[in-house]
C-alpha cells in the first residue's frame, strides 16, 4: 500500500512543453525558516513527495534548497517551484531576482518559475524575461499565479507562448470554473493554492463524504481537485497532516459527489484579488 502511493504521488500532467509535473505537491506558504521548512520538506519526502512549491516573498527558499540537497533522492526526481515576487518584476528585475532565489535555493535549474501576479504595467515584461530564462534552460517550465482570463490572454498575445501552469485561488467554495475551462482550452494547468480553504472543512456535505468514504474532508477535497484535473499543493508542517494529505489515491468520488461539492461555490476569495493588486 506505501509503495502504491509513493508511486501515484509521482504521477502526473504533462505540461504543453512536455514536462512532467506531480499532481500532489507540499506548499511552504508561511513555513518558517530554517528547520520548520527543512523537517516539512524532508518529511514530505519521505512520504513519497516529489513537488514542493516555495517562493522568493515566502523567505524560505534556502531551507527548501537544503532539504533538496539533503532529502536523499536524487535531484532530477524532484520538481521545484518559486515565485518572481511583485516589487522584482519588470524584465531585468526578474531575471535578476531568479539568479537570487536560485542562488538561495542552490539549485542548478528550477523546474517551474512562475509570475506571482499580475502586476499592472509589468507583468507583460515579466513573462518575457521569464521566456528568455526558459530559453536559457535554467527553467525547465514557465508559467504564472493568480491570472486571470485577460491577463493570461494579454501575454499570450505578446509573446506566443502560453504559460505552462496557472496556479490560483481553488477550493470548494471558489471552484474556479470559468477559468478551469478557459486554462484547459489553450493547454493550460491548472494549479490550486489554499485548496484546504485555510483549514475551514467544517462543512455538513464534506463531513458527510468524509463518512461516506472513510476518509477526512481534507482528503476529499483534495481528491475533488485531483478529478478536476487540478494539481494541488496543501501546506502542512506537521508530519502526520503530511501523510494523511497524501493518502488520496486509493479512491473515487463517484459523479454525483464531485457535482455536490461543485455546488459548494459561493466564488468566496480568502485571498487578494488578481484584478486589484497593489501590493
Amino acid at each position: 500500500m506505501k509503495e502504491m502511493n509513493a508511486k501515484a504521488l509521482t504521477e502526473g500532467p504533462i505540461l504543453n512543453n512536455g514536462v512532467k509535473m506531480p499532481w500532489l505537491g507540499l506548499g511552504v506558504f508561511k513555513t518558517q525558516e530554517g528547520d520548520e521548512v527543512i523537517n516539512a520538506v524532508k518529511d514530505a519526502v519521505a512520504a513519497g513527495y516529489r513537488s514542493i512549491d516555495t517562493a522568493s516573498v515566502y523567505k524560505n527558499e534556502q531551507g527548501v534548497g537544503q532539504a533538496v540537497r539533503e532529502c536523499g533522492i536524487p535531484r532530477e526526481e524532484l520538481f521545484i517551484t518559486t515565485k518572481v515576487w511583485n516589487n522584482d518584476q519588470g524584465y531585468d528585475q526578474t531575471l535578476k531576482a531568479f539568479e537570487e532565489s536560485r542562488k538561495r535555493l542552490g539549485l542548478e535549474y528550477i523546474d517551474l518559475y512562475l509570475v506571482h501576479w499580475a502586476v499592472l504595467d509589468k507583468y507583460r515584461e515579466t513573462w518575457k524575461a521569464l521566456i528568455h530564462l526558459y530559453q536559457e534552460g535554467v527553467v525547465k517550465a514557465i508559467g504564472v499565479s493568480n491570472h486571470q482570463i485577460p491577463h493570461l490572454k494579454q501575454i499570450i498575445e505578446d509573446t506566443g507562448v502560453v504559460p505552462a501552469v496557472n496556479q490560483v485561488e481553488c477550493h470548494p467554495l471558489l471552484t474556479q470554473k470559468e477559468l478551469l475551462t478557459f486554462c484547459k482550452q489553450q493547454g493550460i494547468q491548472l494549479e490550486a493554492w489554499s485548496p484546504l480553504i485555510r483549514g475551514n472543512l467544517d462543512n455538513q456535505v464534506l463531513l458527510n463524504l468524509a463518512a461516506k468514504y472513510g476518509k477526512t474532508p481534507a482528503q476529499i477535497v483534495l481528491r475533488w481537485d485531483i478529478q478536476n484535473q487540478i494539481v494541488t499543493i496543501p501546506k502542512s508542517v506537521h508530519k502526520e497532516r503530511i501523510i494523511e494529505n497524501s493518502l488520496i489515491f486509493d479512491f473515487e468520488l463517484s459523479p454525483d459527489d464531485m457535482q455536490e461539492i461543485d455546488s459548494l461555490n459561493e466564488n468566496k476569495r480568502l485571498g487578494p484579488d488578481p484584478d486589484n493588486v497593489n501590493f
